[in-house]
């Protein structure tokens, strides 16, 4: 516009000048006329007008309202022209410090904004041209606002900012409001969610177990682990394109219930499920899935976060455990079934039922082998219906060669190890138990054979309702159970054996004495009761030690066997006798009725006894017996003293050469007094009440002292000394002579020492041996050791021993006798003539000495034949380079005799009796000169 150049008249530029000009007149008149104290006027229509100077006030107060507010609010905001040019801003626009060129510095008024951002440069400059850019779409019309988050590096640090441009509401826009707000806060915190959900994602993309987020209004899966592949064997697309695919994959024993367990746990926000998929690659996995509730702020349900798992391996581990459980139980239970069962079929029995109630084991039965038969017998079942045992009672009655060793029981028995079938439908063997099994719900069965002594004496089967349930671990356990049992069998074999062994005599199988007089005091109460009489015989088989030591004792347990039999078969009952002793029978016979002839009984059973042939080692024997017999109630009112009567008459006869005797009082009598003796005997020998007495030996040439025996005495303190007749036979009937006679001759070089010690001339002392001792295996090295103790010691013993005791084991006395002759004891022969020697084994006998037996002395004297016999027993042993010495010389003309037969020692009562050590020391050896005279 320019004034000095007014348009053309009538131009409406012109007319609006004047317009203005005239309004502005009127607007000074105006204030003129109201001195300022008016702001506003009325025309006549009462139309209000602002005065001018209202007006800018007005103006200018919302203009400061304005700037107020804007100043207040946090956001940097400037307003911009038409032409982008900062027209107005607020404080915070002014404070602005960013060191970017879309924030600042050209933030003063009047500066054109989009140009000072298109001459950005460096950093932040790519972010300033988009700035410039959106500006002028704004300013343009092209766009109604434009926004960009962009980061402002300030002096303390980065910040975000969000410019935000729009344009002002005039139309055409004259201008743009551009408005810097701080993000930074939320910037953060956007960018810690994003990093805690990579994390995330890479926490759940490398665990194993699948985790998945859902969506609780519409299923959507928001989010599935990588692992889902692997345990599902599907893909993550195919849950996300369809939420309920993975429902798919469930067994499908398994998928209603477990949907339906998941379907009420997605609306109630929570579930826990278990259930078995089929994988693709055949394998069936069992899964454990959880849910867990994810709630908004205000406590709605939005999201189901939940992870699943694959348990397979804790689920078979559990299983195992389970089945260890039960194997255990099982253990348990029979072991402590062992320690209180007393019989083998309770032991059977309750150990089917165990190992089905306890162990849960389907079936359970125990067979035991027949050997013989090559079958099984059925010992005991449980868990089995009648149809079952019926068809395996026909298929165990089968011998193993019709089933030419096929079946799983067999080779259990023929291996002696565990045979196994995990899955009986795959054994071709067991097809026809197959349809049995499976209807009762068995897929798999163990086979353990119960191994004594290392023989398969029968085998224990256990079937189960799981298939694969018997594996490494069970298997140890029930072979341990197997073991249990057979010991447990073994054990009570052993039971029973004893308890046999306690009752019966294991040689013949009769009874024992201990049972045998429990049944006469059933015979005895039973015959007080019905008032008839009993009788008690002890049977003894004669001379049956020369048996069993001639031809052995094998040949001595066939007699007694064929005498078992022989009474068994011809007095009727086994039950009626007993072996009460080496070669004692008993019997008994319950009923004896009035005038019964029990004589003439065993007359007739003794007879037919003598007459039956016993075959032994080829050759035929007749065995003869003596009895004794006792009678109820007349002889004993007990079993025990019904026995013992008997057996005193059985002695009494053995004593007195009788077949048979009945018992009477005296004969109690004395066995008691030879009891009550041999008590004594056993107390005389432990308190040292045994002596020695020594009986000189003369030498017929010279006169002098050659020897001596020592004979035993025993000095009861009661009665004073004992004769031997008295107690000699005790001591060797109750084999006291073996410890007495070790004794003596201790005792006899203890007296040949201390002579020696002494000065004396201590002559050699001879010491009679008996049979149990010469017999015992340990004699020679016991003469060994009493002679070891000093030098001297053998060259004073002599040992006298009976022509009869050599003579029945000749070969061992041979042997024996040059054992100890070798350590320099000298050997006689006692008692010569009464036995039945033989002059071939008398040359070969190691013996130095031969003694005559006193009963030819005294026939000697009486006719020439007696004569004629010692001469030629003299010239016999001298030719044998033998020592003759004749006993029991007690006359000066048995002497003479002796003398004349060139006998060399004469002992006897002519010289002396057997004297005590200490009166035999003073009279004979008080000379120190060897060969004293007598």
């Amino acid at each position: 516009m320019n004034p000095e150049k007014p348009p053309p008249p009538g131009d409406a530029h012109d007319e609006a000048i004047a317009l203005i000009d005239a309004l502005q007149a009127i607007d000074r008149r105006l204030e003129k006329l109201t001195a300022g104290e008016v702001d506003a006027v009325t025309d006549r229509n009462g139309r209000t007008f602002l005065l001018r100077r209202a007006q800018d006030q007005l103006r200018h107060r919302e203009s400061a309202r304005q700037t107020a507010i804007l100043d207040a609010l946090p956001a940097h905001i400037a307003l911009l022209d038409g032409e982008g040019r900062i027209i107005s801003a607020n404080q915070a626009w002014r404070r602005l410090d960013c060191l970017n060129s879309a924030a600042g510095p050209g933030h003063a008024i009047g500066v054109n904004y989009p140009g000072i951002c298109d001459s950005a440069r460096g950093d932040g400059s790519s972010e300033a041209h988009q700035v410039a850019a959106g500006i002028r779409a704004v300013l343009g019309g092209q766009e109604n606002s434009f926004s960009l988050e962009f980061p402002c590096h300030l002096p303390t640090g980065q910040r975000w900012l969000l410019l935000t441009v729009m344009r002002l509401a005039d139309d055409p826009p004259h201008g743009a409001v551009v408005m810097h707000l701080d993000v930074t806060a939320q910037r953060q915190t956007e960018e810690g969610l994003r990093a805690s959900e990579l994390r995330f994602r890479q926490m759940a993309d490398n665990i194993r177990d699948v985790f998945f987020l859902q969506d609780a209004q519409s299923n959507r899966v928001l989010y599935v682990s990588p692992a889902y592949e692997k345990i599902y064997g599907r893909s993550c697309e195919s849950v996300y394109a369809n939420p309920q695919s993975w429902a798919d994959a469930i067994h499908p024993d398994d998928r209603a219930s477990t949907y339906e367990k998941y379907t009420q746990g997605m609306a109630a926000g929570t579930f826990e499920l278990e259930y078995r998929i089929a994988h693709p690659d055949g394998s069936i996995r069992w899964i454990e899935a959880r849910g867990f509730p994810v709630r908004d702020d205000a406590g709605r349900l939005v999201r189901i976060a939940g992870v699943a798992e694959d348990i397979t391996e804790r689920k078979a581990a559990a299983d195992r455990i389970a089945s260890l459980n039960r194997v255990y139980a099982v253990l348990s239970g029979i072991n402590a079934l062992i320690v209180r069962v007393r019989d083998r079929d309770e032991l059977f029995r309750e150990a089917c039922r165990i190992a089905v109630e306890a162990g849960g084991f389907r079936r359970a039965w125990i067979g035991l082998v027949d050997r013989s038969e090559m079958k099984t017998d059925l010992a005991a079942s449980a868990g089995a219906d009648e149809g079952f045992l019926t068809a395996l009672k026909v298929r165990l009655s089968s011998s193993e060669r019709a089933l030419a060793g096929s079946t799983l029981t067999w080779r259990a028995v023929r291996e002696k190890k565990a045979v196994v079938s995990n899955d009986l439908k795959i054994n071709p063997v067991q097809l026809a138990f197959v349809r049995k099994h499976t209807e009762s719900g068995i897929n798999s069965a163990v086979f353990l054979p119960l191994i004594v002594a290392q023989d398969a004496v029968g085998v224990l089967v256990l079937y189960a309702h799981e298939i694969e349930f018997f594996h490494e671990a069970e298997l140890k356990l029930l072979t341990q159970l197997a073991d249990n049992i057979a010991f447990a069998i073994d054990h009570l074999d052993k039971q029973e054996q004893l308890s046999y062994l306690a009752y019966y005599d294991a040689l013949t199988g009769l009874a024992n004495r201990s049972l045998f007089l429990e049944r006469v005091a059933q015979y005895m109460r039973s015959a007080a009761s019905s008032g008839h009489k009993l009788a008690v015989f002890l049977f003894d088989l004669e001379r049956f030690k020369n048996i069993n030591d001639s031809l052995g004792q094998a040949a001595g347990d066939a007699l007694l066997k064929q005498v078992a039999a022989w009474l068994t078969s011809n007095l009727g009952d086994a039950n009626l006798f007993a072996r009460v002793g080496p070669d004692h029978f008993a019997i008994v016979l319950p009923v004896v009725k009035q005038g019964g002839d029990v004589a003439r009984l065993v007359e007739k059973t003794m007879q037919a006894f003598l007459e039956h042939p016993f075959r032994l080692n080829e050759a035929v024997f007749r065995i003869t017996a003596k009895v004794g017999v006792a009678l109820f109630p007349d002889d004993g009112d007990s079993a025990g003293t019904l026995f013992r009567n008997a057996e005193s008459a059985l002695k009494q006869a053995k004593a007195g050469g009788d077949r048979y005797l009945f018992y009477t009082q005296k004969m109690s009598a004395a066995v008691s007094r030879k009891l009550t003796l041999e008590n004594q005997l056993r107390r005389a020998l432990d308190q040292g009440e045994f002596v020695l007495h020594y009986q000189p030996k003369v030498s017929l040439q010279s006169g002098g002292l050659t020897g001596a025996e020592a004979l035993i005495r025993w000095n009861d303190p009661r009665t004073g000394l004992v004769p031997p007749g008295r107690f000699i036979p005790i001591l060797e009937e109750t084999g006291l002579i073996y410890d007495v006679g070790r004794w003596a001759l201790r005792q006899a070089l203890e007296d040949y020492l201390r002579w020696c010690g002494a000065g004396l001339a201590a002559p050699r002392i001879a010491v009679n041996v008996s049979p149990l001792q010469l017999r015992h295996r340990s004699f020679v090295a016991e003469i060994e050791q009493l002679t070891g103790i000093d030098p001297r010691a053998a060259a004073g013993l002599e040992l006298e021993i009976t022509e009869n005791l050599i003579m029945a084991d000749v070969k061992r006395s041979i042997a024996s006798l040059r054992a100890i002759h070798a350590l320099g004891v000298r050997i006689a022969i006692d008692d010569f003539g009464t036995g039945f020697s033989s002059l071939s084994y008398l040359a070969r006998l190691p013996v130095d000495t031969l003694k005559i037996d006193r009963s030819f002395v005294i026939d000697m004297s009486t006719g020439p034949q007696g004569l004629a016999l010692v001469s030629t027993i003299i010239n016999l042993a001298h030719g044998l380079k033998l020592l003759v010495v004749a006993e029991g010389v007690e006359t000066e003309e048995q002497s003479r005799l002796l003398r004349l037969v060139n006998c060399d020692e004469i002992q006897g009562f002519l010289f002396s009796k057997p004297l005590p050590c200490e009166l035999f020391e003073s009279r004979f050896l008080a000379s120190p000169a060897h060969g004293a005279r007598v």
